[in-house]
């Protein structure tokens, strides 16, 4: 019999240890997930208008700062291995999505970054053009976190703005959706994923006593998140109308047979 409860507390005990490991396993690809359900959409309709791309640049500064932000103070490795993750998700989100785009581009002009034009920023018709970007980004990141890694309010201050930008993240789809009034081709369950990954995020952070930086922009993400879902329901198929209806300058056009 007591033999018994020791196999039984034993198993227990090998269980709860189990508990860390599966919970930094989701740290660092539960963040990609949301990008699944969009990213499978945009493969179906061959569309990424829905989509603000804009997502991707956020979570890509964000990132590359929380990785130089590691180097100067040594956090939980599961951060920095998210962050390298999340990183790779947003290159396989833009690659998608430049792809798409130019097999239904009717115009054969293109925009590069070499044209250094303020008006398409992020809007760039060649995939290469994103990766030298944030090269030229990081290089300058590690450049600055090499001249001033000694000072403690420099690593603050990066980790401040890692956050920061991170908070941001959901506020590009918010104000794609409010300027389309529409969430026509952005995923709803992306959103969802969000939100479910942010409250584990946050309970995550609290729980393992991560610089505060981090729980306070999840908690940010939460509210814009919600934010989003709202426009959801404002946004709803009785009053939503097709992207392909909406001009260049964000006004709504009228099919030929309702004029």
């Amino acid at each position: 019999m007591d033999g018994e409860e020791l196999l039984h507390g034993g198993d227990t005990e090998a269980s709860w240890s189990l508990l860390p490991w599966m919970a930094s396993l989701l740290m660092v690809f539960g963040g990609a997930l949301p990008y699944v359900p969009q990213y499978q959409d945009i493969q179906r309709s061959n569309h990424s208008e829905g989509f603000s791309t804009r997502v991707c640049l956020v979570l890509l500064i964000a990132n590359i700062l929380r990785i130089f932000f590691w180097i100067g103070k040594q956090f939980e490795l599961t951060l920095l291995l998210q962050s390298v993750v999340m990183i790779l998700t947003m290159f396989a989100m833009l690659h998608l999505c430049c792809t798409v785009q130019n097999t239904n581009r009717v115009s054969t002009k293109q925009h590069r970054l070499s044209d250094l034009d303020v008006r398409y920023f992020w809007k760039w018709s060649v995939f290469e053009d994103y990766l030298l970007f944030c090269f030229g980004f990081t290089v300058l990141c590690a450049v600055v976190t090499l001249l001033l890694l000694d000072s403690a309010m420099f690593v603050e201050t990066l980790g401040s703005l890692a956050v920061m930008f991170e908070a941001m993240l959901g506020f590009p789809q918010l104000l794609q959706n409010f300027h389309n009034c529409s969430t026509k081709g952005m995923s709803v369950k992306m959103v969802m994923l969000w939100t479910a990954g942010d409250v584990f995020k946050t309970v995550y952070f609290v729980m393992n006593e991560s610089p505060a930086q981090f729980w306070v922009c999840s908690s940010v993400q939460i509210l814009i998140d919600v934010a989003i879902l709202l426009q959801v329901i404002l946004y709803s198929q009785d009053t939503r109308f097709p992207l392909k209806n909406i001009d260049a300058g964000g006004n709504k056009s009228v099919p030929a047979a309702d004029q």
